[in-house]
């Protein structure tokens, strides 16, 4: 009896995490470049491998869906594209090194480039700092060039700096609570220097919103199975108990 019980509250709180998944999904439908969150039920009593590696009681494994989303037009020139399996280097909350998908980049009133979720863009040396300018420009190989105020027309553009771009191929990665992407166990990935970007251009969120709703109904469905499941093991021992009653 005690094993029913557990199957069913271990298939409740399964099912629980992945709605919220689901939900999560749909919320960030429309977020630029988000990847959307997979749960993997075949490996759902593993521990230490849940939404953020550095957190140890997590015990089900998410995994994300690592195909890019639709790349539409906008014209704007600090927007950029992704090409193929590559990731931009941005600084995470707690300092360390990050890698996003998200390409609407901006500049701070410090000067500091960063992402539209805010997070400091990676160069070279470190987050990029865009001096004072009259116009600026991302080449394909992600290299910043600004015409600074009062330039001589006649001279080219100057380069200050290049976003680090990286792949994680070969790499063990996880998706964090943050929703960028992280080194499994902390590290950084190396600049790929093959990368590219499409400027004028973002990268869509790759959620499939008609999928994520038929997913949220048949996950419902198995969390009744697994109710009725519990309802009917608590069915069961009341039963026993009252076989066992003394009159």
């Amino acid at each position: 009896m005690d094993r029913l019980v557990y199957t069913a509250l271990s298939g409740l709180k399964g099912q629980m995490d992945a709605q919220a998944t689901i939900a999560n999904n749909i919320a960030n439908a429309s977020t630029i470049g988000f990847r959307a969150d997979r749960v993997n039920f075949e490996r759902l009593m593993i521990k230490g491998e849940g939404l953020d590696s550095r957190q140890p009681s997590a015990e089900t494994v998410v995994d994300m869906d690592r195909r890019a989303g639709t790349v539409v037009q906008t014209g704007r020139e600090l927007d950029i594209a992704i090409t193929g399996d590559n990731w931009l280097a941005v600084q995470a909350p707690d300092g360390s090194e990050a890698y996003t998908r998200r390409g609407d980049l901006r500049i701070a009133p410090s000067g500091v480039l960063e992402t539209g979720d805010g997070f400091p863009v990676m160069g070279s040396g470190g987050p990029i700092t865009v001096p004072p300018h009259d116009k600026i420009m991302i080449a394909e190989d992600g290299t910043i060039s600004i015409v600074a105020p009062g330039a001589d027309p006649s001279q080219p553009p100057q380069a200050i700096d290049q976003l680090k771009l990286v792949s994680d191929q070969g790499s063990k990665t996880v998706k964090g609570l943050d929703n960028l992407l992280h080194v499994r166990g902390g590290g950084v990935l190396p600049a790929d220097l093959e990368a590219r970007v499409q400027t004028g251009s973002l990268e869509q969120s790759n959620v499939n919103l008609t999928q994520a709703l038929v997913d949220m109904i048949e996950n419902q469905r198995s969390y009744e199975v697994q109710a009725n499941l519990l309802r009917e093991a608590k069915s069961m021992d009341e039963s026993a108990a009252s076989l066992m009653r003394v009159s």
